[in-house]
């Protein structure tokens, strides 16, 4: 039982390396339930851009600017307006200028109103420019924050296999650290060594057990925030399948550069900023110019009396009054010798076809309405002082176009920076990577060399459990240099603003 123990042992070791590169989940012996769902990192991607609230967001901006920009060409065209006007007025003595005006019927009336309203200046020329040039900072600003996107998601998401592979390099740990104390189980139980070999085996083991908890956690905790990121509820059961490889890039510095000037989103978006600004000013300095405004209008008014009988009324009192009046003038006529005027021949009595007339005429509300007579009128306004507010707002824009401009030049300069550092850390991180993995495979020599010392008696066994601490740090520093190799590569390209792979 003592020979096999070590030749277990042995073929354990010889299985980590592969299981390190290959770990992406965990490597827990329990069977699932189901199987688990997949995720690549283009799907998360794409689900980010249907889901993440803060894209979203950004990308609802594009339907403000096309409002501005319907809102732009309708300044083009004449404004028009409809009114209707409905009113009642209760009988009795009415004012007017001071006066009393005696009303002895209640009184309906509507009124419609349809006009049409055209002004035009410089500034109305202008704005559909200055609404286009916004649209198109807009689109650039959703597109900047569509790699912005990408590049986060992309990042948790190596965080996650990151975090997945170092669970799995911890579970595969724990299986060592449950070798090596079987080994000092066995060579306490045949006499060759003592008691405290086991409890300090059985203290690293705990400690190993305690590491793989943790890190199951954190690869939890890191799942969760990817699929934060993308924008939805995290699955029960999701595996990430996209795998990403370790080589030296081709591209150097100077291309990287180039292309980031030339492809850059966010620089991009601050250009277009800078050229809508400009269209601003302009908007702001055509307050200078002369304004034609021209209206038009139809309209019309109905009337009615509620008592029916009250327009009658007023005509046989005016005709009444008209026959008192040619009395008064026939009998002085009579008088004089002069032939009458024959007032009593009918024409000042009221006949009952009139008075329905009349009464038909008075049913006019609510849509019977006399038209009034066109209007058209043409006004040119000219500015001239306007207490500075002018000024003002041409001051502003200019002002904003010029922090436009700067904002542009200190973009560029970040950029700049951002691309130089990320390819010198994706540079170095290349060599660690090399340089990890030879670290690695020596310190899993120096493990297997200590046990198989440690079985013949040849060493102790704290001999093993320093080399198998040893071997520990190499593996984790051999899993977060890959790691940290791939969070540069992505950390260049959100730089660069686009995949570079």
């Amino acid at each position: 039982m003592r020979l096999l123990k070590p030749v277990a042992l042995s073929a354990l070791l010889g299985a980590i390396a592969p299981t390190f590169l290959a770990a992406q989940s965990s490597t827990s012996t329990t069977t699932p339930p189901s199987a688990p769902e997949t995720l690549t990192l283009d799907e998360a991607i794409s689900l980010a851009r249907q889901n993440n609230p803060g894209y979203l967001t950004t990308a609802n901006e594009r339907k403000s600017a096309d409002a501005q920009v319907r809102q732009a060409y309708g300044a083009l065209l004449p404004a028009s307006n409809a009114q209707f006007y409905s009113g009642y007025q209760q009988g009795g003595d009415i004012f007017v200028n001071g006066g009393s005006l005696a009303v002895g019927s209640d009184q309906l009336q509507s009124q419609y109103y349809l006009g049409l309203n055209y002004r035009l200046n410089a500034g109305t020329l202008v704005q559909p420019r200055a609404a286009r040039a916004n649209r198109v900072a807009a689109d650039a600003d959703i597109t900047g924050a569509a790699e912005t996107l990408r590049s986060n998601v992309t990042q948790q998401y190596i965080t996650v296999l990151r975090a997945d592979a170092n669970a799995a390099l911890q579970d595969t740990l724990v299986q060592v650290q449950r070798a090596n104390l079987e080994l000092a189980k066995a060579r306490v139980a045949v006499g060759a060594d003592n008691i405290l070999a086991v409890r300090r085996a059985e203290v690293t083991l705990g400690q190993a057990e305690v590491a793989a908890l943790t890190a199951h956690n954190t690869a939890a905790v890191e799942r969760v925030k990817l699929f934060q990121q993308i924008g939805v509820q995290p699955p029960n059961n999701v595996q990430l399948t996209t795998t990403f490889a370790v080589a030296t890039p081709s591209f150097g510095l100077d291309s990287v550069l180039d292309l980031a000037r030339r492809q850059n989103p966010a620089v991009h978006a601050l250009r277009e900023r800078e050229r809508a600004a400009g269209w601003s000013v302009r908007v702001a300095q055509s307050s200078y110019t002369p304004t034609l405004s021209l209206s038009t209008g139809w309209s019309g008014t109905s009337f009615q009396y509620t008592n029916s009988d009250f327009p009658v009324e007023q005509v046989s009192s005016q005709l009444q009054r008209s026959l008192a009046s040619c009395l008064t003038q026939d009998s002085i006529r009579t008088a004089v010798g002069m032939s009458s005027l024959a007032c009593n021949n009918g024409r000042f009595a009221l006949t009952p076809e009139q008075a329905s007339t009349i009464r038909a005429q008075n049913q006019q509300f609510p849509f019977k309405f006399q038209r009034a007579p066109l209007a058209f009128s043409a006004t040119v306004s000219i500015p001239i002082f306007d207490n500075f507010n002018r000024e003002q707002r041409v001051e502003q824009a200019q002002v904003d176009r010029d922090n436009a401009r700067l904002n542009v030049k200190s973009r560029e300069l970040q950029m700049t920076a951002d691309v130089t550092q990320a390819y010198l850390t994706l540079m170095t991180a290349v060599r660690t990577v090399e340089l990890q993995e030879v670290n690695a495979q020596k310190a899993r020599e120096e493990l297997t060399y200590a046990q198989e010392r440690y079985r013949v008696g040849a060493a102790t066994f704290l001999d093993v459990t320093t080399s198998s601490g040893a071997f520990v740090q190499a593996q984790v520093d051999r899993i977060n240099a890959i790691y940290d190799y791939h969070r540069a590569y992505a950390a260049l390209e959100s730089a660069v603003g686009r995949p570079l792979r």
